[in-house]
Order: structure tokens, then C-alpha cells, then sequence
């Protein structure tokens, strides 16, 4: 993993600039703290951080062949496989890096190459020849690519951060901003960046600029397709893709762990990476986190029945794992609620962020890369909006009910303006527009498409960009193996009677996983992200919400209205008690996030254009 920054512009040769290209890489600095390189053309400036886990001797970037230039941020799964089907065709290798393959494929089929591409990635190639600049970015969205459009230039960067350092892009917010972080956030619309006038590229696009303008496409989506095979057929055949995943994914020239949770899911890939190991005589190392008085302090509910911590000491028996837990105190929780925001670049999910971002800065101590277990929940329908009939058939999003109550801490004016309800259902109408189905579908199978991509687009997005920049801003590179667009297109046609077997959710991901887990492991009932129950942490937060509203230069009444502020302070959010995104961000949360809110507002002071 790397962090990728350039410049482009049709007229200007951009020589007098080299001083901000050194600025956006270095505001890149902690994606690749290992190497950094330039490469400068006329009229178009690439800048590479290096995070060095394949081939670490080698593969520097930008690196270039022929007429083309690449920098390039992620990691091909299928190197291999691609070097000889070049190597084929003629090419050569220098190196043993995945650039090199990335770099002679594209050369070699163009755009075409991305239909052949097994990973996760964004990245950039320069042809010199046509002066066209060419963008990519993986299928499931892990990784992220950043750009702004002017008159005759693009600028685009992994993060949001680098954008700011070149002189064309200045941080402004408008009525769609708003709309974003008061409506939607911790979410926010795919291929926004909610700044006015920077954008993402979406999952599965790609995009030339030259002389013709900015041009983009999607190169991937998800297509409904029958399915034909048995049950038996299709254990076999998912067991063999989510295996395949993860070994595929345990490749590395550095020290790798896996994140362990006690779940399915991080179980799941641990048993697997562990026996792989096993067969090499090494023995995985895993890592879990937990809360300071977390056991005293826990109390079971419908989401979380029971505690991580006795089904981590069981699974890391089972495995022989060698097994670190990371434990964090409230005090530690709230203080990085800055640090994560930043790292983030925008408000996000509270402690459920800054949590990660103290459990990946103690992960780096030892390893520089880690697998875990994101995203099957959203893939295979762990949610209990795919089972409840009054979430799945319901508008809008099902892990964000509390629009209305939104909306109501909104200035006045600017929440008429905003037309809250439309806007969000609209959102959600947008992403499951066009999409796949068979004439066959009934009803509920729509319905369950429909909520496959609200979930693949939206909660699935919000939960990779935590995990993305949570790590990458201490230098570590995690991998989601679920994420395999093998496995999306797969579980998109796999009937629902099969993929909940035996009413349970999950439940053929829990039929495979008896191969690699004790069985009560494999049935443990689903449980979210672990965060603190500690009150200790509520109260942190609230009181410094109260004094950070109370200070002169409070900056959250340039959208929000004073006296609903003074409510939820007068209440101490009673409101959202039952909550504000999803299954892990309630009332503490809710403060959280509007605290990491104001300290944005400090931190990139945005010219507000409404």
C-alpha cells in the first residue's frame, strides 16, 4: 500500500510548482513511509509514498515503461498469473513487484487490463506519447483516489488532505455538504468528497483526461445472473472462493497478523491463514482489541448478546495463534477522536474510528501488514435490515431512521433548503437505480438485490474508508479478503434460502466455516464491532461537548441551530438514543460525531458558499 498524488494540466507545463507536488507527497507521508519519488513531464507531475511489502529491494515508484508512467497504491492478488501470461506476449521483468506487472498490463491491453485484475488498487498512468492521463480504482472501493477538475487540469491524490496543498483546490463547503454531514454522515454519497468541487472516483470506474476533457466509465458492476447450482454445489464452490481469498492474500515479503474478534468472520480467515502457515512451519500471530473495565461495565443486548473476549481466547487455542489483545481507556478513546477525524479528512464514525486508529498504531509496532474480516456482514446479509421485512422493504437507508430528528438540528433556513427526507431517499433510489435483476425476481428477491447494493455502495464504503485511513496513516496495510469481486458477484445470485440456511444469518458462510471452526463458533450469534461500554467515556465526551459549544469560537452553528444545540445539551441527547448510524453509534456516539463536526470546521476552516 502507498498513498499517490499528481497533477495534470493541458496548457501549463507546471515547472513552477514543484514546490506543491513536494507538498501532496508529503501530506502522504504515513501512507508510505519507506521511499518516496517524482516524476515530472511537462505539464503533468506524479508523486509516489511507498509502503514497501513486495519486493521491497525493488518496484520503486513512479516507474516507467516506454511512454507510460504509473504510481500506483494497493496490491494485485493475481501477480502471477498476469507476469506469465505477459511474459507470453514478450514482456520482461526487472523486478518482482506487482508495479511492474500492473504497469507492462496496461501497456500491453490498455483500460482492457482492469477486467484481469485480482485486488485492491488505485492508480494513475501517464501517457507522455498522447499526453492522457488514465484512473482506476478497484471493484469493491477499498482503496481511495481523490481528484478536482479546473478549466484544462486535474489534481488527485489518496487522500483529501494532499488535495488542499495544491494552490488550484481550497477547502469551501455548500448546501450539499451540509446535506452530506448532517443527513447522511457518517456516509456520504459515492464519488462525493464533501468539500465543494473534489470528487472520488466510484468502485469499478475509471477515468482518461487530455486534451478531450475528463472522461469516466464504469468498468465493473454487479450483474444478476441464474443460478443453477445445488446447495452442496454452492458451499463448495463459495468455500473455495473465500479460501482461495485468503491465501491469496497472505502473500508478503513483510511480517503479516490477522485481526481476530472472535466472530465468524475474523475467525473464519484466522483458521485458514493459520493452517496455512501451519503447512509452512510458521505460526500466525493475532491481534484483537478491547476496553479498560469493558467486563465490568458490559451489559448484553439484542446486538451484542454476549462479550469477544472468551471466544478470542477459545478461537486463538483452537488456531495456536500467538495472540496480543490491545487494551484502550476511555481517556485514550476520546483524545484520538481528533487524530482520526484527520486522518479521515472528514467527521466520521465517532470511537468506533478512533478506536481502530489506536488499534492499528499498535499493530505497526511489529507488523506492516494484517488481514481481517471487514465487509462479509454486508456481502452475505449479517444485517438484521436483510431480515426484517418493515427495514428491507422501507425507503431510505436502514441503518439511518432518524432523518427527521437530523434534519430538526439544522438551521432553519438551510434544513428548508434541504428538503431532508427527499434528499435522503433519493440517495438511495440513485444507488439501486438500473440495477441487475432477472425477470424471475420476486418481490423480496428485488428487495434483497436493492439492499445488497445500499449495502455494497453506502455501509460497506463507510466501513473501508475507516478501515483504509485508520491504518494507512500509521503505515499499516490491511487486507479484506471478502472483498473479492469473485465472491460480490458470486453471493449477488446465491438464493436467499441459501445464503440464510437454516434461518440464521450467514448461515451458509456458518455451513462452511464447521470445516476450519468448533461449532459453536461457527453458530455464535452475530456481534457488531467492539466498542466501550464504559461511562466513563459517555461523560467524556458529553462535558467536553458542552465546553467546547460554550467556547466563542464555536464554529457548529454555521449549520446547526443554536437552540437545538442547547437541547441536546439540556436532554443530553436523549433524541438518538436509539441511534444515529447503525448498530454501534448511539447517544455517545452522536456526540462524538458532532465534536469531530466542530473540530473539522477548526481544522480545514471550509469558505461556507451558502
Amino acid at each position: 500500500m502507498c498513498g499517490i498524488a499528481g497533477w495534470t494540466d493541458i496548457e501549463n507545463s507546471l515547472k513552477e510548482y514543484g514546490d506543491a507536488i513536494e507538498a501532496m507527497s508529503a501530506a502522504l507521508a504515513h501512507r508510505g513511509p519507506d521511499a518516496k519519488g517524482c516524476f515530472r513531464d511537462s505539464g503533468c507531475v506524479l508523486a509516489h509514498r511507498r509502503l514497501s511489502v513486495i519486493d521491497p529491494d525493488n518496484g520503486a515508484q513512479p516507474m516507467t515503461y516506454g511512454r507510460f508512467t504509473i504510481v500506483y497504491n494497493g496490491e494485485l492478488y493475481n501477480t502471477a498469473e498476469l507476469r506469465s501470461k505477459l511474459k507470453h506476449l514478450g514482456h520482461t521483468f526487472d523486478t518482482a513487484s506487482d508495479t511492474e506487472v500492473l504497469l507492462k498490463a496496461y501497456a500491453e491491453w490498455g483500460e482492457e487490463c482492469l477486467r484481469r485484475l485480482n485486488g485492491i488498487y488505485a492508480f494513475a498512468v501517464w501517457d507522455g506519447m498522447n499526453r492522457r492521463l488514465f484512473l482506476a480504482r478497484d471493484r469493491a472501493g477499498v482503496k481511495p483516489l481523490f481528484y478536482h477538475i479546473y478549466n484544462n487540469g486535474i489534481v488527485f491524490a489518496s487522500e483529501i488532505k494532499a488535495l488542499f496543498k495544491c494552490p488550484k483546490v481550497k477547502p469551501a463547503i455548500d448546501e450539499e455538504s451540509a446535506a452530506s454531514l448532517m443527513l447522511l454522515g457518517p456516509a456520504r454519497k459515492g464519488g462525493l468528497g464533501v468539500f465543494r468541487g473534489i470528487e472520488e472516483l466510484l468502485p469499478g470506474e475509471c477515468a482518461f483526461f487530455g486534451v478531450d476533457g475528463f472522461v469516466k466509465r464504469r468498468y465493473w458492476q454487479l450483474k444478476a445472473v441464474p443460478h443453477h447450482e445445488s446447495l452442496a454445489e454452492t458451499a463448495e464452490h463459495l468455500g473455495y472462493l473465500i479460501k482461495d481469498s485468503v491465501e491469496r492474500q497472505l502473500v508478503s515479503d513483510v511480517p503479516l497478523c490477522t485481526f481476530l474478534s472472535g466472530g465468524l468472520d475474523s475467525s473464519l480467515i484466522s483458521a485458514i491463514a493459520a493452517r496455512r502457515y501451519a503447512l509452512e512451519g510458521r505460526r500466525l500471530h493475532t491481534y484483537s482489541i478491547d476496553y479498560k473495565d469493558n467486563r465490568k461495565n458490559f451489559v448484553a443486548s439484542a446486538f451484542q448478546p454476549d462479550e469477544d473476549a472468551p471466544w478470542i481466547d477459545e478461537m486463538s487455542a483452537f488456531i495456536g495463534s500467538e495472540h496480543t489483545n490491545v487494551i484502550i481507556d476511555s481517556p485514550a478513546l476520546a483524545d484520538a477522536l481528533d487524530a482520526s477525524m484527520e486522518a479521515r479528512d472528514l467527521p466520521g464514525m465517532a470511537d468506533i474510528d478512533s478506536s481502530l486508529y489506536l488499534f492499528c498504531r499498535e499493530v505497526k509496532r511489529y507488523f506492516t501488514v494484517a488481514v481481517s474480516g471487514e465487509c462479509a456482514d454486508e456481502i452475505f446479509g449479517g444485517y438484521p435490515w436483510y431480515h426484517k421485512p418493515e427495514l428491507l422493504f422501507a425507503e431510505g437507508f436502514p441503518w439511518a431512521r432518524s432523518t427527521d430528528k437530523r434534519a430538526g438540528l439544522l438551521r432553519p433556513e438551510l434544513a428548508s433548503k434541504l428538503h431532508p427526507a427527499e434528499y435522503v431517499r433519493s440517495a438511495a433510489d440513485a444507488t439501486a437505480a438500473g440495477m441487475s435483476v432477472l425477470d424471475s425476481d420476486s418481490p423480496e428477491e428485488k428487495a434483497r438485490r436493492r439492499m445488497y447494493l445500499l449495502n455494497f455502495y453506502w455501509f460497506m464504503q463507510t466501513l473501508l474508508d475507516r478501515k483504509d485511513r485508520c491504518s494507512m496513516t500509521h503505515g499499516l496495510e490491511v487486507r479484506v479478503p471478502f472483498c473479492d469481486h469473485r465472491i460480490a458477484e458470486y453471493a449477488y445470485n446465491i438464493p436467499w434460502e441459501m445464503k440464510s440456511l437454516g434461518g440464521r444469518e450467514k448461515g451458509l458462510v456458518r455451513r462452511i466455516s464447521e470445516k476450519y471452526l468448533p461449532h459453536d463458533v461457527a453458530w455464535r450469534k452475530k456481534s457488531p464491532y467492539p466498542k466501550t461500554h464504559n461511562p466513563t467515556y459517555a461523560k467524556l465526551v458529553f462535558d467536553r461537548f458542552v465546553r467546547l459549544m460554550r467556547e466563542p469560537d464555536c464554529r457548529l452553528p454555521l449549520i446547526l441551530d443554536k437552540a437545538k444545540i442547547a437541547e441536546l445539551i439540556a436532554t443530553e441527547g436523549s433524541s438518538f438514543a436509539e441511534n444515529w448510524y447503525g448498530q454501534l453509534m448511539t447517544v455517545p456516539q452522536m456526540f462524538a460525531y458532532l465534536i469531530q463536526l466542530e473540530m473539522w470546521f477548526r481544522k480545514y476552516e471550509p469558505e461556507v458558499m451558502f
